[in-house]
């Protein structure tokens, strides 16, 4: 060896560049979401175009308190969705809470990372994981799930879907 050193990559980093890939596939698709339609709904049990879209940009959010915080209480939170309404508000709240979920992912350490998270409703616990596990299934997975929905709404609206894995059927050339 020749003896240099090289810098180890945390979990925080590590996490901090799925979501930055990520977010350029989510970023594409809040942008292709039409200001005219933010009322509609596929079904009446569903959500509204505008607030799924809404919940998609607010995920990001999620980050910083997982990181800094030891739980959530439901009971304490008085959370209120965000009230947005254009395509311009929905990006400008991913990107705000996709800035501060970097900064926090990666300023921390590995250790602080494998420290229990809480989620309850009061004394009834939701759930209890390590930090990273809720980074990964309760935000990475909960936005590209949530994300996989806009996508099929805005199918529905025939708008020109954007790849998020590869060219999709409108990016496709003979």
């Amino acid at each position: 060896m020749s003896g240099q050193q090289t810098e180890k990559t945390t979990l925080g980093q590590t996490l901090a560049a799925e979501l930055k890939h990520e977010a350029t596939a989510t970023r594409k698709m809040l942008e292709r979401v039409p200001a005219d339609k933010f009322e509609w709904s596929p079904h009446d049990k569903s959500m509204s175009l505008g607030r799924l879209a809404t919940h998609v940009a607010e995920v990001p959010q999620w980050v910083s308190p997982t990181v800094t915080q030891e739980e959530l209480d439901f009971g304490k939170n008085d959370y209120k969705p965000a009230n947005l309404n254009t395509p311009n508000e929905l990006i400008e709240a991913f990107d705000k809470g996709l800035n501060e979920a970097l900064d926090a992912l990666q300023n921390v350490s590995d250790e602080d990372l494998m420290q229990t998270w809480t989620l309850r409703n009061g004394e009834e616990i939701i759930l209890a994981m390590p930090r990273a596990a809720v980074l990964r299934s309760m935000v990475l997975n909960h936005l590209i799930h949530h994300r996989g929905q806009l996508s099929v709404y805005l199918r529905l609206q025939d708008v020109s879907l954007p790849g998020v894995y590869g060219p999709t059927a409108d990016e496709q050339t003979m």
